[in-house]
């Protein structure tokens, strides 16, 4: 659950800094970090930011708007096949032709992309390419920012 009523403040506030509310942007998260593929178990196919500096469905949101697989990580939709024809592709409606153009396009994509059994799936942020992610490195970064809202949000986030 993402920031629902019963969750704890604190987890609300992580998650609304994820999605950047208060931020001035779209997304402070998503727009500043990667996932660095391993097994798939904890990349999410369609929204992480997995390939291409972009998520899935920010990049075929017609395909995201019709898949019922929006909820499955990189390995469930390898384990499902997401080549063409695979059991990963499985829509709430048919798809119309200018769409299954979309999925062929995606599906290529996909097709060199080989999960690594043996390691987990990290994040690497995108500010600091050398050093990766940090927790202090994502804390000077969100609070660099000049934006009020950004500031209140953010010492409230900080201090619990």
């Amino acid at each position: 659950m993402e920031g629902g009523q019963l969750s704890s403040r604190w987890w609300r506030t992580i998650c609304e800094v994820k999605r950047g509310v208060g931020l001035g942007v779209d997304s402070c998260f998503d727009d500043n970090s990667s996932q660095v593929l391993g097994d798939g178990s904890s990349t999410y196919f369609w929204t992480d930011n997995w390939v291409g500096g972009v998520p899935l469905r920010d990049k075929y949101p017609r395909l995201f708007a019709l898949a019922m697989t929006r909820g499955r990580t990189m390995a469930e939709m390898a384990y499902l096949g997401w080549e063409i024809g695979g059991g990963a592709w499985v829509w709430r409606r048919r798809l119309f032709a200018w769409k299954e153009e979309e999925l062929r396009e995606c599906s290529l994509s996909l097709s060199n992309i080989i999960l690594q059994e043996d390691t987990n799936d990290k994040w690497r942020l995108l500010l600091d390419p050398i050093h990766g992610y940090s927790v202090n490195g994502a804390y000077q970064y969100l609070t660099a920012s000049d934006t009020p809202s950004t500031g209140h949000r953010l010492s409230r986030f900080w201090q619990r």
